[in-house]
Formats: structure tokens, C-alpha cells, sequence
């Protein structure tokens, strides 16, 4: 038996853009569905996630907005105050400070676990009804609704919607049936992260040093008395396979000859663990009722930390798009708003997406 469930609005994938456009949407009175094909874990205090994000302010604000910034800062957020960026080339280095701009702190430093179990954890009060494990199967949709097909640990589901959000990551499923092509660009490197502690305090301060083969970045995290680092190391592939072959001792040595030792001895705080790194952009963010958000429409290069930024200013733009579309009486479903929203989408994170990218390789 096929369980059927009718929603204003589908979200396909609950990680952290997924859930911030359910909740938000929710908010603003639309009836939402999330689906996600594995639930989130709980996040634990004792466990950090080496998945960790550099929040900027107006993406804190969203947050905030949400109801949830809170509940994440209570839990464990370390503002940056301050940016180094030098080059091994020589080169007097770049100094950006928040008192330069009129702000207690440049941004944050936030979990990827934590943005999600906070985001999940205000769910239900909002009213968004949550189907999980549920993995999409199909699509079909014509000028008055878009249907998805799921298969989960129970019955498989059909849920008719006005309007289905795609936000289930770079390998996007919905991004697929919709028949939505990309435009991609392996960099043949590897981001390789970890965290370190150091011996001297990070002082909330970012750096970042760009190498040879790529740039190195230690984002100052809240843990170990003020000295712990989550460390983004952009390698080429076999340089990235030997630095996580070696043993920690080792491992720790080449990591401060490559900082130029600017915080004294490391010390190997977790397992390192490689990902490969790509641009890669959905050729359009709309097929009919069917909108990309996301690491689903766009995945950048992570030396300037943008990737969940970009997703979330998604969310808020789709979310004040949708909002003044009801305010005015008018459908929130209108081809010219929907289009509107991805021309606009599509441009900003391109620009974002191919910036990045030249400075890379530059």
C-alpha cells in the first residue's frame, strides 16, 4: 500500500539549507513536508563534527530570525574577531579586524551537526511534518502540482505538493529525474580537515596561508581553552593520500612548516579525514514546480568558507520571496516569481562560485 500525503510545499533533504527553508516557510504560515532519506544524529557536545562552517553575519541574523541562533551559540559557537591571509610567495598579508568594520566579530564558527540538530529540533513547534528514512524515487508534475514518490523503512509514500524544494546535496536525486544538467570542474585536490590544537590561544582569529598547492585555513573553534583549530588544507590528490598516511607526530610537523609557524607546536586533535573538491553549478534552478537550493544547485571551492552561506541565503531570499508573493494576495507558485528567484539565484552564486575558483587557482 502506497501511503498519500497533499502539502503546500515539499522539502527534499533536511540538512542544514533543507531544514532552515522548512522551518522558515512553516513560520510564514505555508503547510511543509520534509523528507529526508536518513535522519540527522544527535549532536553531542563531547563529539565535534569536523564538518564545521564559517557563519556570516547576515546568515546569523536568519538564523536568529528562525528562532534557533540561541540554542546554537548556548551550545557552542566561536566568534572570529579577526583575519590573517598571507601568501608562502612573500608578500606583506591581508589583516581584516571587526572593530575596522564597526562589529563585535567578523562571523562565527558553527558545527555542521549542530546547525542541523538545533534547525530539527524547532520542526515541530513550527508544524512542518517530517517523513524519515524516505528516499525519492520519482517526480511527475503538471501546471497544477508536482508529485514525489519515496520509498522508506515502511510504506512507500506519494506526496502531492504545490511546490517542491530541492535541497538533497550535491548529488542531488531531484536534481536528476528533473533531467537538470550541471556545469563541473574537478580541481584534482582534496580538502583535508581535522582538528588541531596549538600551543599558543587562536585569539578568535582566522588564518589562512596560501601554498603552493592550495590554501591552508585554521578557523579558531570553541573547545580546549582557547588553543583548538579546525584545520581546511587544499591538497593535490596524492600530497593529500601521503599527509593521511603518516602518523600524527608527522602529520603535526608538516602542518607548522606549512603555517610558517604561526602558532607554535600542533597537536593532532582528531582523526583527518580528505574530500575532493569541484565546482559544480545546476544549469537552471527551476523545472516547473520544482526549485535546487543548496549544495543541490551549487557547490564552490571551500577556501573562502561560502558553501553553506550561499545556502542559506537561498532559503532567506526564497523565504521573503514567497512572503511577499502571500502578502499580496498574489500565488507563491507563479512561474514569473519562480523564475525570478532563480535568474537571480543562479547569478549571485556563479559570480561567488567562479571568484573562488580564480583566486584558487591564481
Amino acid at each position: 500500500m502506497t501511503r498519500r500525503e497533499r502539502t503546500e510545499v515539499l522539502v527534499v533533504g533536511g540538512a542544514v539549507v533543507g531544514a532552515a527553508i522548512a522551518l522558515a516557510l512553516a513560520q510564514d504560515g505555508f503547510e511543509v513536508m520534509l523528507a529526508e532519506a536518513r535522519p540527522p544524529p544527535p549532536w553531542r557536545l563531547e563529539a565535534p563534527d569536523l564538518r564545521v562552517y564559517a557563519l556570516a553575519p547576515d546568515n546569523a541574523a536568519f538564523l536568529d530570525a528562525l528562532g534557533v541562533w540561541a540554542a546554537i551559540r548556548e551550545a557552542r559557537a566561536q566568534p572570529y574577531r579577526r583575519m590573517r591571509v598571507w601568501d608562502a610567495g612573500g608578500g606583506a598579508p591581508l589583516v581584516f579586524e571587526a572593530d575596522a568594520v564597526g562589529r563585535p566579530q567578523l562571523g562565527w564558527i558553527v558545527e555542521h551537526a549542530l546547525l542541523v540538530d538545533r534547525l530539527w529540533a524547532a520542526l515541530p513547534a513550527a508544524g512542518v511534518r517530517v517523513a524519515s528514512p524516505a528516499s525519492l524515487q520519482s517526480l511527475a508534475q503538471d501546471e497544477s502540482q508536482i508529485e514525489a514518490r519515496f520509498v522508506d523503512a515502511q510504506d512507500p509514500l506519494a506526496v502531492r505538493a504545490r511546490l517542491l524544494v530541492a535541497a538533497d546535496g550535491g548529488a542531488s536525486r531531484a536534481r536528476e529525474l528533473a533531467g537538470i544538467g550541471i556545469s563541473a570542474r574537478d580541481y584534482g585536490q582534496r580538502g583535508l580537515v581535522a582538528f588541531v590544537d596549538s600551543e599558543g590561544p587562536h585569539r578568535a582569529t582566522c588564518l589562512q596561508r596560501f601554498l603552493p598547492g592550495g590554501p591552508l585555513a585554521f578557523l579558531p573553534f570553541a573547545h580546549a581553552g582557547g588553543r583548538r583549530h579546525s584545520i581546511v588544507w587544499s591538497l593535490p590528490e596524492a600530497e593529500a593520500q601521503r599527509l593521511l598516511a603518516i602518523d600524527d607526530a608527522a602529520f603535526a610537523g608538516e602542518l607548522r612548516r606549512a603555517s610558517d609557524d604561526a602558532l607554535g607546536a600542533l597537536t593532532l586533535a582528531s582523526p583527518r579525514v580528505a574530500f575532493p573538491l569541484r565546482r559544480q553549478l545546476a544549469r537552471r534552478y527551476r523545472d516547473g514546480r520544482l526549485l535546487l537550493a543548496g549544495d543541490a544547485a551549487h557547490v564552490v571551492h571551500p577556501l573562502a568558507g561560502q558553501g553553506v552561506n550561499l545556502g542559506l541565503r537561498d532559503a532567506a531570499t526564497l523565504r521573503e520571496t514567497l512572503r511577499r508573493a502571500r502578502q499580496r494576495g498574489g500565488d507563491p507558485a507563479a512561474s514569473s516569481l519562480l523564475d525570478r528567484w532563480a535568474r537571480t539565484r543562479r547569478s549571485e552564486n556563479a559570480a561567488a562560485a567562479y571568484t573562488f575558483e580564480t583566486i584558487n587557482r591564481v
